[in-house]
């Protein structure tokens, strides 16, 4: 019976002699220190470690040889493979340096040059708020009425009962125009629009009125000569204080949240009767940690408006039939609602025209 066979020729296979591994071993070596930059880099790996490389191919010959011969053609061929890889890792090192070294030097931005790139552009807070308040009242089926801001002196007083001697008519309150014969102010509230409204239409009536207003106040973090105001007015037959009590807590739900009721405290305006000043309950602590809260000062509630039954020496003035119709008013700063539902502190910035402050708010439409 005949043993193994021992005769064999271990460099039969040419790519596993040894000066044809060292050919392949040194041009890859020589590819890979040529290499200038990371892009040729990966293709001298390619070239001459990927899957199809020469060592690569070598390596599967391997397999063909017999059993005593593998060990020796296998060292020989990981020997050059692993001088191969450590060359790679060495070049890429270099270049990864180099290449981030290039791009500091060619991809520099000087910070500092002036830009062509316009700001994006956003809308003022104030008319984003107006907006909102407005598409609360037209949800409820209200209108919005508006009306001249320079406003004739019957309109803004006399129709409202405020007589002449009002403290309100002096020049402490009230911006005049010249002449003063002409009897024409800036209007201080945007009761005008509700008197024209009247005047002009017949009941039932339910309008929104927002605007700007204009008032002989200092300018500082809570007062601004000119402000924004929205007022509201009911006439209709057999309406009371408990509709104008709905109407305004559903408003306060609206813009401060939900569960955001209002009270009332007795009050005086001459353009209602009997009035009220309407509070907000805390958004913030909802009247339940009043003592440690900043926004209400250990209240549980926030000053809002005034409000009240319409005074029957208004509708008659607007020709209204008191006998008939009855309705409610109620009045509350759009700037106030406003510093109120973002936590601001200060009014200055509404009016101040820096875009930065404004752009916080987009664009919402």
């Amino acid at each position: 019976m005949s043993g193994p066979n021992t005769d064999y020729d271990p460099v039969e296979v040419t790519p596993l002699k040894a000066e044809e591994v060292e050919r392949m071993r040194d041009e890859a070596l020589a590819a890979i220190s040529a290499a200038a930059d990371l892009d040729e880099l990966k293709q001298a790996r390619l070239d001459h470690a990927g899957d199809r490389s020469g060592l690569a191919l070598a390596n599967r010959e391997i397999g063909a040889l017999p059993p005593q011969a593998r060990k020796e053609a296998g060292q020989r061929i990981g020997q050059a493979r692993g001088a191969v890889n450590k060359a790679l890792a060495a070049r890429q090192a270099v270049l990864e340096v180099e290449h981030e070294e290039r791009m500091l030097v060619t991809e520099t931005v000087d910070v500092t040059l002036p830009t062509d790139r316009g700001r994006r552009g956003s809308r003022h807070p104030i008319t984003l708020q107006s907006e909102l308040i407005a598409d609360i009242f037209v949800a409820m089926g209200w209108e919005i009425a508006e009306g001249p801001v320079v406003e004739a002196e019957w309109l803004n007083f006399d129709a409202l009962n405020l007589g002449p001697d009002h403290p309100a008519r002096t020049m402490q309150d009230t911006f005049w125009t010249e002449p003063a014969e002409n009897h024409v102010v800036l209007r201080t509230q945007t009761s005008p629009v509700q008197a024209r409204t009247m005047l002009t239409r017949t009941p039932p009536i339910y309008v929104a009125c927002p605007g700007r207003v204009f008032r002989t106040d200092e300018y500082d973090a809570t007062h601004s000569p000119m402000f924004h105001q929205v007022e509201g007015l009911v006439v209709d037959e057999g309406i009371t204080m408990a509709h104008l009590k709905g109407s305004l807590d559903h408003l306060a739900a609206q813009l401060f949240g939900p569960g955001i009721d209002t009270r009332f405290r007795p009050s005086y305006f001459p353009f209602t009767e009997p009035s009220a000043e309407v509070d907000v309950r805390c958004f913030v602590c909802r009247g339940e940690d009043s003592d440690s809260c900043r926004t209400c000062k250990g209240e549980g509630w926030i000053e809002w408006g005034g409000c009240g039954v319409v005074n029957p020496r208004v509708l008659v003035a607007c020709g209204v039939d008191p006998e008939v119709y009855s309705g409610f008013a109620f009045g509350m700063g759009i700037d106030r609602s406003f510093m109120f539902r973002h936590a601001l502190g200060d009014l200055r910035p509404l009016f101040e025209g820096d875009a930065r402050f404004s752009s916080a708010f987009g664009t919402e439409i």
